[in-house]
């Protein structure tokens, strides 16, 4: 059976299928899941063991087999957990066939294979009759859950496992589960969701480049923005409201996947501007809420000396519809609404009862702009340090007479070239929504019969469309949403070379080059994703181990992957250094740009990883990194680009955890640029790890 898997093709900035290996989708997806991550996660783990052992009692206890169903089963680890507890037998459900066909071997090699069956279906498609999946319904109702507790159409499928899986008032591990929010004022987290106005100070005086109207009335999009909450600084945000639980879901009751909203009375707690809604969830493993496990930030738990890391479960940030001002002690609303798939928010005045407005249809982006710029973006457009950066640089480089081609999909420096005093500016999108949108921009600014959007791939530019003048300045971020890897934005280098019949003689490339650099961390927590488990709870997933070790050795799993660190603490143990170099102002080499060589690390620390990103030079005098943003501290510790992903590439094998901390070791490395593909192969190693 032939596979078709999506790539970033650096060398077109476009997304591209290729088929490959049948397996090869399946390697990816494992190498890349957050698996470990759950394993590791201690509290987790213990909570629903003692919650199963709970359940397990009171169904014995009222005369009852314990037959359990656990939707979404992984490992099996829930499923050998409520064995051990006493079910006399488990069906565990699992989708993703890798996944299910390593269950059935765990459940087989830790001795349960008798007591746990195995189906690899989607929950909804499980059937229970004497012909069926299941010859009865489960008394016990065992899930596992998502960042935003009802995501991935969780909903449906508890709906489906109540009308259909299970007894009614089954027992459900977890029991319960609560939704908090917290209202905040934050300008960075609105940076985040609204085109703020740009300043750009000129010979004329400054120039505001303000949003369309229609951008700033836009609600947004309802997908929600998760987050490690716990790295936002509490100097980034005001409190407006006290923690409100907003609602719960019993997992023991039928469930229901139709729309709903739960509102809660508060009065603000200090006036201020109320832009956004922080949320997260509690989950009660038993009716009597004993046996807790919290996602609350550290400023809302209880014992933050406590606090259980974890990726798979984080916090989530919502935007209202508009920002809106709130007076402290004046009694407002605050709405959480739902349908089978999405939350989002909303402040109102008066309370359900009175307000037909409080059931609101689930928010849709009209302005194009929460469609086509992410979270990240949002925040890099917004940043005006970054902006004057670019303006610095464009003021030692143009002259009253350019002609300017801009390439970047949806930015903004065509707008500050014109404000600069450049004779002709042309912007290439090749993508009509972003056509659409650059040009609604334009139009509020009074600069459309200004700056002149072509709207095709730059590679099929023809002298008609820049009007048969030469281009004097090719300006790039560069930013490319196709990007995923921090080089794949190369891509302006091969638009550079395609459009090198259109440079005129001693025409400026900006940035005239860039460079791949790399450190080598230890992770506070990061390590945990990718780290053995061994045993987990005293259950043998040697198994799981050995599978994603074989996933991360197949072909391109060995890539670094993107995490965007800010998130992510860690501290350098070696210096930062350069590895390659691009030269913008030649087109693209025919021949390989290759590096290796030895690194020696200058801190005592367990070398978790290399951690790569690029910086672009846009003049001799000015960069912009996007990786770190300063040297490190004296502990090591590191300031990333909070725009940015940056690429991680984990050493193999994984330092053990439990391990003295050892001294000073050196990486080897070897990397290499391949121009045919635009890809970066890359391999790194601790020098006395053995092969």
């Amino acid at each position: 059976m032939k596979i078709f898997c999506s790539r970033a093709n650096p060398t077109t900035g476009s997304v591209e299928w290729l088929e490959e290996d049948e397996h090869y989708d399946y390697h990816q997806e494992i190498a890349r899941s957050s698996y470990a991550d759950m394993l590791h996660d201690k509290d987790r783990n213990v909570k629903y063991y003692q919650g199963i052992w709970a359940a397990v009692s009171r169904v014995k206890n009222r005369g009852q087999k314990a037959l359990v169903l656990d939707i979404g089963t992984g490992t099996g680890l829930l499923s050998m957990m409520a064995v051990t507890a006493g079910a006399d037998f488990c069906y565990a459900i699992e989708v993703f066939k890798p996944m299910a066909d390593a269950a059935v071997k765990i459940v087989e090699k830790n001795g349960f294979s008798d007591k746990i069956k195995v189906i690899n279906k989607h929950s909804t498609e499980v059937t229970v009759g004497s012909e069926g999946d299941m010859p009865c319904r489960a008394n016990i109702l065992v899930t596992e859950l998502d960042t935003e507790l009802i995501g991935e159409g969780a909903l449906p499928s508890y709906e489906h496992a109540h009308r259909h899986l299970v007894e009614e008032n089954c027992e459900a591990v977890p029991h319960r589960a609560t939704v908090y929010a917290q209202l905040v004022e934050s300008r960075r987290m609105w940076s985040w969701n609204k085109l703020f106005p740009i300043r750009v100070q000129t010979s004329l005086g400054e120039q505001v480049i303000v949003p369309p109207v229609d951008l700033e009335s836009c609600p947004g999009a309802p997908s929600v923005c998760d987050i490690q909450l716990n790295q936002v600084s509490p100097a980034d945000f005001t409190v407006l409201s006290d923690v409100l639980p907003m609602f719960s879901i019993d997992f023991s009751k039928q469930v229901s996947s139709s729309a709903a909203c739960h509102s809660r009375q508060f009065e603000p707690l200090t006036s201020g501007q109320a832009q956004v809604v922080l949320s997260w969830w509690d989950i009660e493993m038993d009716p009597e809420g004993k046996i807790k496990c919290t996602m609350a930030p550290f400023w809302a738990h209880s014992d933050a000396e406590e606090m259980q890391w974890r990726d798979h479960w984080m916090q989530c940030v919502y935007f209202l519809p508009q920002e809106e001002p709130v007076v402290q002690g004046s009694a407002l609303y605050l709405v959480a609404h739902h349908d089978d798939y999405c939350v989002w928010y909303s402040l109102q005045r008066t309370g359900p009862e009175k307000n037909e407005r409080v059931r609101q249809m689930r928010p849709v982006c009209d302005c194009q702009a929460h469609l086509l710029w992410n979270r990240p973006r949002f925040g890099e457009i917004n940043d005006q340090d970054r902006t004057d950066r670019y303006v610095q640089a464009l003021r030692t480089v143009l002259k009253p007479d350019s002609v300017c081609l801009c390439v970047s999909d949806g930015s903004l420096l065509s707008m500050l070239a014109h404000h600069l005093g450049v004779e002709q500016v042309f912007t290439v999108e090749s993508s009509a929504a972003s056509h659409k949108l650059l040009r609604k921009i334009f139009k509020a600014n009074h600069l459309e019969d200004k700056i002149n959007i072509i709207e095709k791939r730059p590679e099929l530019l023809t002298n008609e469309d820049l009007k048969g003048r030469k281009v004097s300045l090719l300006l790039g971020e560069p930013f490319f949403t196709t990007s995923l890897l921090p080089w794949h934005n190369l891509y302006f280098w091969y638009v550079r070379t395609a459009v090198d019949q259109h440079l005129g003689p001693g025409a400026v490339v900006m940035p005239q080059a860039a460079s791949l650099h790399a450190v080598v961390v230890e992770f506070r927590d990061l390590w945990r994703i990718r780290s053995p488990c061994g045993d987990c709870e005293g259950f043998d997933v040697h198994i799981m181990d050995d599978m994603i070790k074989r996933a991360l050795d197949f072909k391109e799993s060995r890539e670094a992957e993107p995490h965007p660190l800010w998130e992510y603490p860690c501290r350098s143990l070696s210096e930062p250094w350069q590895i390659l170099a691009f030269d913008f102002r030649q087109p693209v080499p025919s021949q390989p740009l290759c590096a290796e060589g030895t690194v020696e690390l200058r801190r005592p620390g367990r070398s978790h990883a290399a951690v790569l990103w690029m910086e672009y030079h846009l003049t001799p005098e000015c960069t912009l990194s996007t990786g770190l943003l300063e040297p490190a501290d004296p502990e090591g510790g590191c300031c990333w680009n909070p725009h940015c992903k940056q690429a991680v590439y984990f050493f193999s094998p994984a330092p053990d955890h439990r391990a003295l901390v050892g001294g000073p070791r050196t990486v080897s490395y070897a990397v290499e640029f391949h121009p045919d593909t635009g890809d970066i192969a890359m391999e790194f190693r601790l020098a006395d790890t053995p092969e």
